[in-house]
This record gives structure tokens, sequence and C-alpha cells, in this order.
């Protein structure tokens, strides 16, 4: 297959006016599963080539083997184990995981169950006599936000202060220095900084003060492996800080403008709740939290689809193109909760399949849950709602609604 240019195709997807349905324009990308940009970059968008790079151990996450720069990246801050490559991807990661999850902490997640549906229910609580709710500034932000400052042991009251912080890393994610003011790149950057201090000093706190939250865990910890370094375990805290709840409230946003948009579905979770499993997979698949992963390296050459990508190249992954794919999913553009062998690629794939999917599982299904049973008739009052600014992380911005 001869790799082509379609630089106008992912122009229009990035640009701000497509954000409400860039769907079609994956279609159209999808013509060329291996795409050669302008720049040098390579854009890849069908299921099958997605998932084989994902698993390919010539893809790297390491943007330090670019062969060009890429300023919007973790630059002068240790970077997370997200933009890490084996053997210290894995290291930092099970280092993690020791305190989140399996096999080490099985019932952590499982656990906070009485925890979500209570502040769900205290948020829906606080709906009453208002006759405009938003569903993101309302519920679907504070929902996650509080839930990931538990864990991780960060302030609740602080969030005012992370917010503006968090808001301006997101922006930054997608800088393009041919259109974008540099402003947009030093907020960025300077916010990054601000929020690695902020953490910083949160986890001097801990030190020799054994706790459940995971800064206290990650900063007593002494497994076989040792502890993380102080950097080391203030680049986990941010990643988790910011992933565990931006993606969340865009899966739950999302979830529920689907659902609004589908009243048959919407009827039929309320009266069969173990529909909501299948339901959050289909949701993961048909509007994901996470569209496009902007920033891949190839370590070495790399062969996929015909095309050569040679080493050094950047490669953006379309996530939410491929799970689009009809060449995998059958009828791919209907919200379907029924749909059989659903291997989406909403949490990505391979081994940077995402650290919280689990947890956002769970938030999900409980908020989607208790929305549906306890909000009387709820209607959209804008169709499309307006949308966040970025591509990466597409979700709306407000979505009011009214009950009566």
């Amino acid at each position: 297959m001869t790799t082509t240019h379609t630089p106008d195709t992912l122009h229009r997807i990035l640009d701000h006016s497509s954000r409400a349905d860039p769907y079609p324009l994956y279609a159209e990308l999808r013509k060329t599963p291996v795409a050669l940009q302008e720049d040098g970059s390579y854009v890849i968008s069908t299921y099958r080539e997605l998932t084989g790079i994902l698993h390919d151990p010539h893809l790297s996450s390491d943007v330090r083997h670019l062969s060009r720069p890429m300023p919007a990246a973790e630059a002068h801050t240790t970077p997370s184990f997200i933009n890490l490559d084996p053997p210290e991807h894995d290291r930092l990661r099970r280092l993690a995981m020791r305190h989140f999850g399996p096999p080490h902490t099985p019932g952590l997640v499982t656990g906070m169950e009485p925890d979500l549906t209570a502040v769900v229910n205290g948020l829906i609580d606080d709906f009453a006599g208002k006759e405009r709710i938003d569903i993101v500034d309302d519920f679907a932000y504070p929902f996650p936000v509080t839930v990931i400052c538990h864990l991780l042991g960060v302030p609740r009251e602080d969030e005012p202060r992370f917010h503006v912080w968090v808001n301006a890393i997101v922006d930054s994610l997608d800088y393009n220095p041919k259109t974008d003011p540099k402003e947009k790149l030093d907020n960025g950057m300077q916010a990054r900084n601000d929020l690695t201090q902020y953490l910083g000093g949160l986890l001097e706190q801990r030190h020799g003060r054994p706790g459940d939250d995971l800064l206290a865990r990650m900063a007593n910890d002494d497994g076989p492996e040792g502890r993380m370094t102080d950097d080391e375990i203030v680049s986990t805290a941010n990643l988790l800080l910011i992933a565990g709840h931006e993606t969340t409230v865009n899966l739950i946003t999302n979830g529920m403008l689907t659902l609004l948009r589908h009243p048959q579905i919407l009827q039929r979770l309320r009266d069969e709740p173990d529909l909501i499993v299948p339901l959050v997979e289909e949701l993961l698949r048909y509007e994901p939290p996470v569209h496009i992963i902007p920033w891949r390296a190839a370590y070495s050459d790399i062969s996929i689809a015909d095309t050569v990508i040679p080493k050094g190249s950047q490669i953006m992954l379309m996530l939410a193109s491929g799970s689009r794919d009809p060449a995998r999913f059958h009828d791919p553009d209907r919200f379907n909760p029924d749909r059989q062998d659903n291997q989406h690629l909403g949490f990505g794939s391979g081994i940077h399949l995402c650290f919280g999917g689990p947890m956002a599982r769970l938030e999900t299904q409980t908020a989607l849950t208790a929305l549906v049973r306890r909000l009387e008739r709820p209607t959209l009052v804008t169709d499309p709602p307006p949308y966040r600014p970025s591509p990466i992380l597409r979700g709306p911005i407000h979505l009011h609604i009214e009950q009566s």
C-alpha cells in the first residue's frame, strides 16, 4: 500500500469545529491506514494496524527517541511510566500497581464501591429543586476528582489550585508551533512545574509516616524491588491525578449524552441494571474519553501495512478511529450494548493498557446507573453540546439537561 499525504483530513480532525462529530473524518482517514504527513510524522487509523503497532516492541513511548524535539511532551520533568519503555516502564508500573490493584491490593477498587455510591448519591441529592443541571460541573467532574483525591491523599479543598494547572497541561497536549501561540506551551510547562512542586510538598509530609493513601504507600514501600525515587513517585502521582479524573469526566459525560440520544436504551438500563457492564464497554468503543495518542516514536524502522516508518519518526495513533473501523466491528456507528466480542481500544492496548481502567469502569457504571435511576425524564438542552478544546481528551465542556 502506498503511503499518501492526508494533511487536510488530519487538520480538520484537530480543528475545534469538528469536535462534536469527528467520526466521518475518521472514516475518511481510514482509507489510508498509515498516512505520511507533511511534517514527516505518520498517522495510523485502522484497527488492525493500531493493535499491531501497539504490541510492537519497536514502538517507543519515550519521546527522546524522536528525531525532532517534541516541546509539548514531558520535557524538563521526570517522565511518568506512560512515557517510558521496558524495562523502566515495567518496573515503575509494577511498583505503582503494588498499591493500586492485584495481586498485592486486590480489593482496593471493588472495596470502594460503597463509597462511590455514597458520593454519587450525595451529588444527585444536590440536584433537588434545580430545573437545569450541568452534568459536567454538577456531577461528572466533582465525582472522580473526589475519588482520586481520596486515593492519592490530595486534599479535596486544594481542587481549585490543581484544576487550573490540569486545564493548562491538557490544553498544551496538542500544541502546534505552526498554529498556536507559544503562550499555550509556556502555560502548560509552568503548570506542570507547579503541579510537580505541589505534589512534591505532599510527598515530603508522607516520609516516615505510613498511611493508607497512595502517596504514603509509595513513600514508605519496602517491597522486594525497593522504593521509587521521590521524582518517580511525584511523576506517577502527577499521571494518576490527571488521568484519574480527566478521562473519567469525559467517559461519564459522553455516556449520559449517548443515553439521552438513545432513550430506548436509557429506559432499558432502568429496567435492566445489569446491562450497565456491557453498556460501558460499548461506550468505551463508541464514545471513548481518549481519542488520540499523539506522541509515539519509531525505536527503529517499523514495517506496517506495506509501509516502512523510519526510525525516529513521530507516530500518531487514532484510537477512536480504530474502534469505529467497519473491518473489525459490525455496524460500528451504531451504539449497541449487546455487541459481542467488543475488543475496543477505549483504554488502549499492549503494555500501556490503561492503568486505571478498572477504577474508571466502576466509577462510570456507578455514575450512569444512579443518574438513570434517579433523574426523572431528563432532556438535553443543547445538542450537540459545547466541547472542550482538546481533540485528544474529547468530551463536552458542559452538558446541560432539564428534568421534569
